[in-house]
C-alpha cells in the first residue's frame, strides 16, 4: 500500500508550464513557498516545517527545526507549504514553473523510491514524499560540480514534480556507459548513477573554449534527466547583457541594421 497520497494531475503550456493537481477530499500536496498559481475554494493552505511526510509528522519540534536548517543548506526556504482539500468533492491547485522550461512528473516508485535532483529543481510533490539533502561523496564533484556538495534527495512511492530550463532530455545509461555534460545541465538522476567531475582535456580548451574547466561525468546504469538551459546560464546572459547596455546609458539598437548606432546618433543627438 502506498504511503504517499495518490493525486491526479494535468500539465498546461509548452515553454512556461503549470501543473494542475486534482485532490480528493483529505488529500494534500506540498510545494516550495511561492510556487502556487491558483487554487479552488475548499483548498486549505498551511505553512509547515519539513516536507509534510508521514515520517515528518512523527518528528519532534527540534528534529523539524534541524530538517528545516538542512533545507537552508540547499538554498531553499525554511518553510514549505501544504495544500489540503477540505471540501467534499475533488478540488484543484496549480503550481507554476519559475522560469521558461518544462515540468517533469515522475512516480518515485518506478525508480526504487529514490531520485537525486539538483537543489533548485523541486517544485511540488504528493504528501508523503520526503525531501532531504544528499551530500556528494566525491570531493571533486562537491567542489567543482556546480551544485556543491549538496543536492536534493526525493524519497517515497508517489508523484514528485521537478522543473528544468529549456528542453528536457531523458537518457538511460547502460552499465558502464559514460555521459559527459556541463555541470549545470544535470536535472536529476537515479541513485544507481555514479556522479563525478573531471578536468577538461587541456588548459587552452578550458580557458578559450567557453565550456569551463570541469565537466560532469555520469556512469551507468541508470536514468538521467538533462536541461538545455540551466537557470545560472540564463541569469548570467541577462546580467551580462544588462551590464553591457548600462555603460553608456543609451539603447543598443539590437535587432536593427544599425547595430549599436541609434537613430539619434546619426543626427548628433541622444
Amino acid at each position: 500500500m502506498k504511503k504517499a497520497h495518490e493525486v491526479d494531475f494535468k500539465l498546461y503550456g509548452d515553454d512556461m508550464q503549470i501543473v494542475e493537481i486534482q485532490l480528493d477530499p483529505g488529500e494534500s500536496v506540498v510545494a516550495e513557498a511561492g510556487a502556487m498559481m491558483y487554487m479552488d475554494d475548499g483548498i486549505m493552505m498551511d505553512t509547515i516545517f519539513g516536507d509534510g511526510s508521514d515520517d515528518d509528522s512523527k518528528k519532534s519540534f527540534m528534529d523539524k527545526m534541524l530538517g528545516a536548517g538542512k533545507r537552508v543548506l540547499t538554498g531553499e526556504s525554511l518553510f514549505m507549504t501544504m495544500f489540503t482539500n477540505r471540501a467534499y468533492g475533488k478540488k484543484s491547485v496549480a503550481f507554476a514553473a519559475p522560469y521558461p522550461g518544462k515540468i517533469i512528473a515522475k512516480d518515485l516508485s518506478e525508480f526504487g523510491g529514490n531520485l537525486i535532483c539538483q537543489r533548485d529543481s523541486f517544485l511540488c510533490a504528493a504528501r508523503g514524499i520526503q525531501v532531504e539533502i544528499a551530500f556528494q561523496k566525491n570531493v571533486g564533484a562537491g567542489l567543482f560540480g556546480g551544485e556543491g556538495f549538496i543536492m536534493q534527495r526525493l524519497i517515497g512511492d508517489g508523484l514528485a514534480f521537478m522543473h528544468a530550463g529549456g528542453t528536457i532530455i531523458e537518457k538511460e545509461l547502460a552499465p558502464g556507459e559514460v555521459l559527459r555534460l556541463d555541470t549545470g545541465c544535470l536535472v536529476a538522476m537515479t541513485t544507481t548513477i555514479d556522479y563525478n567531475v573531471e578536468f577538461v582535456g587541456s588548459v587552452k580548451s578550458a580557458f578559450f573554449g567557453g565550456e569551463g574547466l570541469f565537466l560532469a561525468t555520469l556512469r551507468g546504469p541508470g536514468h538521467v534527466w538533462l536541461q538545455s538551459i540551466p537557470f545560472s546560464r540564463l541569469a548570467n546572459r541577462i546580467v551580462g547583457a544588462a551590464t553591457k547596455g548600462s555603460g553608456s546609458g543609451k539603447s543598443k539598437g539590437e535587432g536593427s541594421l544599425l547595430g549599436n548606432i541609434g537613430i539619434g546618433d546619426l543626427f548628433g543627438k541622444d
